[in-house]
């Protein structure tokens, strides 16, 4: 099972965000947990996520939650603000998938 983080400054508009990717999960066949957070949380949460896709408001925190999650061997990417305003469950699901190692 995929674990996707999705963190934003306050994990609410990525909510939304999160039901079109586990629609497009459902549709695909993919089972995965895709939860929405505040930024404030990545450190608690990276280790228990294979991946963690940024929000643009929070995406010039790229480097710095990258180093955190290197200690984890896990990724951390910004969501294209084009794919994030048109709420693109399915291509940013993809995005996500795309980061996890296959042993994952």
């Amino acid at each position: 099972m995929k674990k996707i983080l999705l963190c934003c400054s306050a994990g609410m508009s990525t909510s939304m965000l999160v039901k079109k990717m586990e629609q497009a999960a459902a549709e695909q066949g993919i089972e995965c947990v895709i939860e929405a957070h505040g930024v404030t949380v990545f450190n608690e949460l990276i280790q228990d996520f294979d991946v963690c896709l940024l929000g643009p408001q929070v995406r010039f925190q790229q480097s710095e939650l990258q180093k955190i999650a290197d200690d984890y061997n896990k990724q951390v990417a910004p969501i294209p603000p084009q794919m994030y305003g048109m709420m693109k469950g399915d291509e940013v699901l993809a995005i996500a998938l795309s980061l996890i190692p296959e042993t994952a």
